[in-house]
């Protein structure tokens, strides 16, 4: 098991996304200490000479601490549970199968509900001034989540989380799309409504949600 390092700090940039809501809900449930850049996406922030060195990729979250560097948010939130998770909080995976499992629902996730259907909704309506109207993509965007959650739906049957009976990553992930689909009115089983209200009522969520919309304690 990996020893929390609770005396180190990194910086995490990037709030006000859902996206920069993963690393920090990571962060306070392994109750690390860290310094928060608050920068915003197409805010011109992302795009500042300074950010740019940092991260040539001008995109949002980004992780940094003295001996790496990340930017994707996958790749951050698996780092910080490997490296700082312990018993009681977010763990690291205790096997390769262990991993590969849950790493099999993070796939699922981040690439069938954030990327293909909910981002694609998010780009075409609440983004449409920048990428363009496309009620078509929107529609079939919208079903396809609808068939995605079915399959999400049907494997939480009679389980309190998505893998190895704990809290994990894929159920942080998991959350944070389905905060999508409640803000999309797209119907959602009720079974999916008790785990999202289970997720949320989380403390060290409802301090990671403070902190991402700009509330530091």
């Amino acid at each position: 098991m990996p020893l929390v390092e609770s005396a180190m700090q990194f910086s995490l940039w990037g709030a006000g996304t859902a996206r920069t809501l993963r690393p920090i809900w990571v962060a306070e449930e392994l109750g690390l200490r860290y310094r928060l850049h608050p920068i915003a996406p197409r805010s011109g922030e992302t795009k500042t000479p300074e950010y740019t060195r940092l991260n040539p990729k001008q995109k949002i979250p980004f992780y940094e601490d003295a001996d790496i560097k990340l930017s994707e948010t996958v790749a951050i939130c698996r780092y910080l549970v490997n490296r700082f998770g312990a018993e009681g909080a977010l763990q690291a995976a205790a096997s390769v199968t262990e991993q590969a499992r849950e790493d099999e629902w993070l796939s699922f996730i981040y690439g069938e509900l954030d990327e293909t259907s909910l981002y694609v909704m998010r780009r075409h309506g609440a983004l449409a001034s920048i990428y363009g109207e496309a009620p078509a993509a929107m529609s079939a965007a919208r079903e396809y989540v609808q068939r995605q959650l079915a399959v999400v739906d049907s494997h939480l049957e009679g389980r309190e989380y998505l893998v190895h009976d704990r809290f994990g990553l894929a159920d942080l992930f998991l959350t944070t799309c389905l905060n999508w689909v409640e803000s999309y009115e797209i119907p959602m089983a009720g079974s999916l409504q008790d785990y999202r209200g289970r997720m949320i009522g989380r403390p060290a969520y409802q301090r990671a949600l403070r902190i991402n919309s700009g509330e530091r304690e």
